[in-house]
């Protein structure tokens, strides 16, 4: 551990610098600066006016033909029994009670012609197939045009450049639709159940327990998809932008997925540090902040703290798993990461802006890092000094970010709000608990 003592340091003036053992982040908790105003989503609320079908935005039930087909989507059936429906034509979309949708993405980052152009990629034959099928009835065949047209449009194409383009062209390019792995985990509801005002949103924490699992199960069922459709992606990055100010296009929770053909930077860095110790995640992460009360939360397959090191006041989730990879997971072991992940969320509220980031060993990693979320709350400016220096400035110290969560998990726990599981004191703190490293 005294490699790892220089990485929290607290000046007699009551600085804290704290640094990240895995990115090498370095931060500043000044006194002083928690005083300063934090962005949050509050604003002054108005009365929802009742509509028959939610249409606030283009992720509501009104408007499903506003956004690509449906790849897949879980809908709740009679006696609380869930089924996963695939390939629905058009004529179905607006059927069934939808708890999420997997749509693809309209404005990819990394696009279908990314894939076509540089790798020879295709539409694999399932997908083609479902391409033909959609197309073949008039609904399908109209809501694919109407969605090429509209993409086309807001790429600043005039309205004679799209009538005149060729319906083949218009055709290729809703390929992306039906075979691009940028994708969309879609919420069926934008507000949450027996909302009055419009500041009452469905969010992660709104869920209950058995839902949110069903929502990581589906994300990763997705990257599963997304890996045995496109050979070429060496890594599908999931992430989650929670209200506007974190980035969100429109403030209806909803994960993203995409497919990428390298790693990245962060998490080639992290598994460079794993090839020079492999307990790193024990060491520098779990046990360290086991000594230095940073754990809040714990069961037999996940445990939470605050990490230390970053820009934004960040919420730490790790699975204990052998497997490094969340496909590889039990259902028990996902069903116990996502009671922690939930419970973080529920905690928070639903007016924190924020991301939640997932973080695993690439298919293609010999390296073997464990499965770990961070929740990082966009409620801070970086500014002038933090862009000269690279030190930043988060007024948030790991201890007082805990201290934060912590009652609140006491509350959502007593009110049955949260799978139980233990918090704070309760928690049994067992070094090396993190057992990837045994894989």
């Amino acid at each position: 551990m005294s490699n790892f003592n220089n990485l929290y340091v607290t000046m007699p003036d009551g600085t804290l610098k704290h640094k990240n053992p895995l990115s090498g982040t370095e931060v500043w908790t000044v006194p002083g600066r928690a005083h300063r105003p934090q962005e949050t989503f509050d604003r002054p609320k108005q009365k929802l006016i009742a509509t028959p079908i939610e249409n606030y935005c283009d992720f509501c039930a009104a408007n499903y033909f506003k956004t690509p087909p449906e790849k897949s989507r879980l809908i709740t059936l009679p006696h609380h029994a869930i089924e996963k429906q695939v390939h629905l034509p058009a004529c179905e979309i607006k059927n069934g009670n939808v708890l999420f949708r997997r749509i693809g993405n309209l404005f990819e980052i990394i696009t279908y012609a990314y894939w076509s152009k540089n790798y020879g990629y295709k539409l694999t034959s399932l997908q083609q197939q479902w391409k033909e099928s959609y197309l073949s009835l008039p609904e399908g065949y109209q809501h694919v045009i109407q969605m090429v047209d509209t993409k086309l449009k807001l790429g600043n194409k005039t309205e004679k450049e799209i009538a005149n383009l060729p319906i083949d062209e218009k055709l290729s390019i809703a390929d992306a639709f039906f075979g691009g792995s940028h994708e969309l985990i879609i919420v069926g509801k934008h507000y949450a159940p027996e909302a009055d005002f419009d500041d009452q949103l469905l969010s992660s924490g709104n869920l209950s327990p058995e839902e949110h699992y069903q929502f990581i199960k589906f994300t990763i069922d997705a990257m599963v998809d997304i890996y045995e459709n496109n050979r070429y992606v060496r890594y599908v990055t999931i992430f989650q932008n929670w209200l506007k100010p974190a980035g969100a296009s429109f403030n209806h929770l909803h994960k993203q997925l995409v497919g990428i053909d390298e790693w990245g930077s962060s998490v080639e860095l992290e598994c460079s540090l794993v090839n020079k110790n492999p307990n790193i995640y024990n060491d520098a992460i779990i046990n360290f902040s086991i000594f230095h009360n940073l754990v809040f939360a714990e069961n037999d397959y996940a445990i939470a703290l605050s990490e230390i090191g970053h820009r934004y006041p960040t919420l730490a989730i790790y699975s204990k798993s052998t497997h490094a990879r969340p496909e590889e997971h039990t259902d028990n072991e996902i069903r116990g990461f996502s009671d922690i992940l939930h419970a973080c969320h529920a905690a928070m509220g639903t007016a924190i802006p924020c991301n939640e980031e997932w973080y695993f060993s690439p298919k293609d990693a010999l390296s073997v890092m464990p499965w770990h979320v961070l929740i990082k709350w966009r409620t801070i400016n970086q500014a002038g000094f933090e862009g000269g220096t690279k030190i930043y400035i988060n007024p948030v110290s790991p201890e007082a970010l805990r201290d934060k969560i912590v009652p609140a998990l006491y509350t959502l726990r007593q009110e049955k709000k949260i799978a139980p599981f233990q918090i704070a004191t309760e928690c049994r703190f067992n070094l090396n608990s993190l057992l990837y490293y045994q894989k």
